[in-house]
């Protein structure tokens, strides 16, 4: 008698079935297109403002950040969130966790797919947005070249990958939509003001949210929201975005491990 040895729940594995999770449910083609709508739609607006109105003239690629962070990346943050916290609200975490016995799998899994999804996300909502404005504002406010572009969109893409793994992991250590969204945007608007306010403005751009913005700029520019150079180089601002997803990714998935054991 022959008998069969079955392997399941390896990380390709768990890495494909995410893969189709993703794809297979409304929200993501929801978040992605609305993402894609405000951000085209504020680059649009503020093209126009510049057209008419050029007190305080911007570039292309700096409208197409203003819209990435202000608005696009909301709904990344939404995506990325629903994407581990729905598995809990639908049950649908028992059968994750009995196809991916090995919690570490399944939370590296979810990482890996939103990687490379987030950061083409970036890159063409960036992308686009400078195109967009570009031609709409007809050769009113400043410039934008190619460098600034490439910056731009290469440092969008990081930060939207970077923030989607950050959000995973608070979304695993708290199993909550409300919680996690709350937490993700407290960490990135309200949190490094008030740190400022307390006389610390030093430690501001080492937020994931400012140092998001500080990688898509050329070394020695202000970013278009603080309006403050970083003191580091645009790469470092990326850096400074992994670190915080890996902590993220080290939290929850040590919640996972213990709790969901």
């Amino acid at each position: 008698m022959t008998t069969t040895e079955v392997h399941g729940g390896e990380l390709p594995g768990a890495v494909a079935a995410e893969w189709t999770k993703l794809w297979s449910v409304r929200a993501t083609w929801w978040c992605l297109t609305g993402a894609t709508v405000v951000l085209l739609g504020y680059s649009t607006l503020s093209a126009i403002v510049q057209r008419y109105d050029s007190d305080q003239p911007m570039s292309g690629h700096t409208i197409a950040i203003g819209g990435g962070f202000y608005l696009a990346q909301f709904a990344v943050i939404a995506l990325t969130t629903l994407f581990v916290t729905s598995e809990y609200t639908g049950g649908g975490i028992r059968s994750t966790l009995l196809w991916t016995p090995v919690r570490e799998r399944v939370v590296l899994a979810k990482a890996a797919v939103l990687l490379p999804v987030l950061f083409a996300t970036g890159v063409v909502l960036a992308s686009g947005g400078t195109l967009l404005a570009s031609a709409v504002k007809g050769g009113h406010g400043l410039p934008t070249t190619f460098s600034t572009v490439f910056m731009a969109a290469t440092g969008m893409g990081g930060y939207f990958a970077l923030l989607g793994v950050l959000c995973t992991g608070i979304g695993w250590a708290l199993r909550s939509a409300a919680g996690t969204l709350v937490s993700v945007l407290v960490l990135l608007v309200p949190l490094p003001l008030i740190v400022a306010t307390l006389g610390l403005p030093e430690l501001v751009p080492y937020f994931p949210g400012i140092a998001g913005l500080n990688a898509m700029v050329e070394a020695g520019q202000p970013n278009p929201i603080t309006e403050a150079v970083a003191p580091y180089a645009p790469w470092v601002g990326l850096l400074v975005c992994a670190g915080w997803a890996a902590a993220g990714l080290l939290v929850g998935g040590t919640v996972l491990r213990r709790r969901d054991a």
